[in-house]
């Protein structure tokens, strides 16, 4: 399922943002299934709302879970979409890359900040009687 959701992520592009806001299925819980990594079972209704956004039939993941044939109209995903997996993950690790980048460059500005109120304070603190 997991490799489904990636590729089709890739395909239309989508974020996994978008993904949760159409969905109205939690970022956590996308999470979990792009990357396998609970192995909880989901209800229908979740995965009909993750098909649905992604443009795919209601039972479509559903289909995929359980190895069912796939709904008529819609393509399986195999060894031909691990480009678009790749890709799907590439843009995962730029936004988490862009993301870990701006959450450096507001550190290094509240310690420029504090630098500077730290000198000024030690400026003001000194002696003023000739030592």
């Amino acid at each position: 399922m997991a490799s489904a959701i990636n590729g089709r992520m890739a395909e239309v592009p989508m974020t996994q943002q978008e993904l949760a806001e159409r969905s109205k299925v939690s970022v956590a819980t996308l999470r979990e299934l792009q990357y396998a990594k609970a192995n909880r079972k989901r209800s229908a209704r979740t995965l009909a709302a993750i098909s649905q956004a992604l443009g795919w039939p209601d039972d479509y993941l559903q289909a995929v879970l359980t190895g069912a044939t796939l709904p008529a109209g819609s393509k399986s995903v195999g060894q031909s979409d691990s480009s678009s997996v790749v890709l799907a993950r590439l843009d995962q690790l730029h936004a988490e890359v862009q993301r870990l980048a701006d959450a450096v460059e507001r550190i290094a500005v509240h310690v420029g900040h504090e630098d500077k109120d730290t000198s000024s304070r030690h400026v003001s603190e000194r002696p003023t009687d000739g030592r």
